[in-house]
């Protein structure tokens, strides 16, 4: 089973959903802060989710002022959103045998569980 997480160290919801799934030393990490996503990881995102803006924590910090001073025209202005800054990609995000997870809401959680359990 191949597995991966990006998740942000310093995210407690981040830590808390990992530790809730029980990601251990089988899962690949990568700290979005330390080791952002390259553009290749994020057009694999984009294949599975249809959807850059799909990808964007609307709930960054950074996010509202970048908007008012460049507003988003399309989809590709989310793309250079998730190339720009780590902080704008909704996370965490699960990599699980081909199958993406993007996010934090409770069902989400609840998908990743079901589809760790062996």
């Amino acid at each position: 089973m191949q597995q991966k997480v990006y998740f942000l160290s310093t995210c407690d919801t981040c830590r808390r959903i990992m530790k809730e799934v029980g990601v251990d030393d089988s899962f690949e990490q990568q700290d979005i802060k330390s080791s952002p996503v390259t553009e290749e990881q994020v057009v694999e995102f984009y294949q599975h989710t249809g959807s850059y803006e799909a990808l964007i924590n609307k709930r960054a910090r950074k996010l509202k002022e970048v908007l008012t001073e460049n507003p988003v025209k399309d989809d590709a202005d989310y793309k250079k959103l998730l190339l720009k800054d780590y902080t704008f990609l909704k996370r965490p995000v699960f990599e699980i045998d081909g199958q993406l997870f993007v996010g934090n809401a409770p069902k989400v959680v609840e998908a990743i569980k079901r589809k760790l359990k062996r």
